[in-house]
């Protein structure tokens, strides 16, 4: 049976073959949700392809890059309570989109759901798994799952006005990590976020991708995140762990200097969590620290 509850927002840009098939897979779930696709200025016919192939799909065409904001964009046009998030190489498991949208209703002040994510074409568990469902971050007694510091954008239901408020993906971040500024942000605002075992996205990773922009932008964006919204001694141990950890070359020195220049846009929009909410966040430094699902690699 559809569910009208649930809209899935994807974001690509010239992975034609990959949008295609997950287009083919959201088509096929039980709840025939509206899906949007941002075509963030594909060159390789991504939109014919969608256009003919998927007439049904609402196709946005911005005309440049946007990155996440891509998602920014879709988004403005919901009209559904919730919406979910994938990617063009990720698509959801039938039932999980009724599942997210279940607890979303179930728990008011719950903001964000992130499902399982199962590795193809193996079926195996994506390593962030297990991080996941054994999160330290503590919670109320009512949350349904783990408690969460943050989000994956491609496994992830959210409440659609608390993503609106939130002001959704910062433009300035573009994409790679760009989720943990927005997590925070909703965790102000005074949303839960948390994982769902029992949901389930396919993630086949698609082999046409920058890895050295994207951990390059990956730190920059860590350190971004970290000078706008912890505390001065937290961002301090945060910086002084990245500059120890992160792989000595011109990518990571190229990610300092990219955030060191933002400085007074920095200064300028800083502006400290709630006491509460730093709390979550300090709970998860010992686990990033011996993360191997998150290490700065490509």
């Amino acid at each position: 049976m559809s569910d009208p509850r649930t809209s899935v927002v994807v974001i690509t840009h010239n992975r034609r073959p990959e949008l295609l098939r997950t287009l083919d897979r959201l088509a096929e779930l039980p709840e025939q949700p509206e899906v949007f696709v941002t075509d963030n200025a594909s060159t390789d016919g991504t939109s014919a392809a969608v256009a003919h192939r998927h007439p049904q799909v609402r196709l946005l065409r911005p005309g440049r890059n946007l990155g996440a904001v891509g998602r920014n964009l879709a988004v403005r046009r919901v009209r559904t309570p919730y919406v979910a998030f994938c990617d063009d190489d990720s698509w959801w498991a039938p039932g999980s989109l009724s599942g997210a949208a279940d607890l979303l209703d179930r728990y008011p002040a719950l903001g964000a759901v992130t499902a399982r994510i199962v590795v193809e074409p193996d079926g195996t568990e994506d390593p962030i798994v297990e991080e996941l469902r054994d999160s330290p971050v503590p919670g109320p007694s009512w949350l349904p799952g783990p408690a969460l510091g943050s989000f994956l954008a491609a496994a992830t239901v959210l409440r659609t006005e608390a993503f609106r408020r939130a002001g959704g993906f910062h433009p300035r971040l573009w994409l790679g990590g760009e989720e943990e500024l927005l997590a925070a942000d909703l965790a102000a605002d005074g949303w839960w976020l948390t994982y769902a075992d029992h949901l389930t996205i396919h993630h086949h990773p698609s082999v046409v991708r920058d890895a050295t922009r994207r951990r390059r932008d990956g730190i920059r964006n860590t350190l971004w995140f970290t000078w706008l919204r912890r505390p001065a001694r937290p961002a301090l141990r945060r910086t002084l762990h990245l500059a120890r950890t992160v792989p000595r070359d011109t990518a990571s020195l190229r990610a300092f200097a990219e955030a060191a220049a933002a400085l007074p846009w920095i200064v300028r929009e800083r502006r400290v969590l709630p006491p509460g909410v730093e709390r979550r966040l300090r709970a998860l430094e010992d686990s990033q620290r011996r993360s191997t699902a998150r290490c700065y690699t490509g």
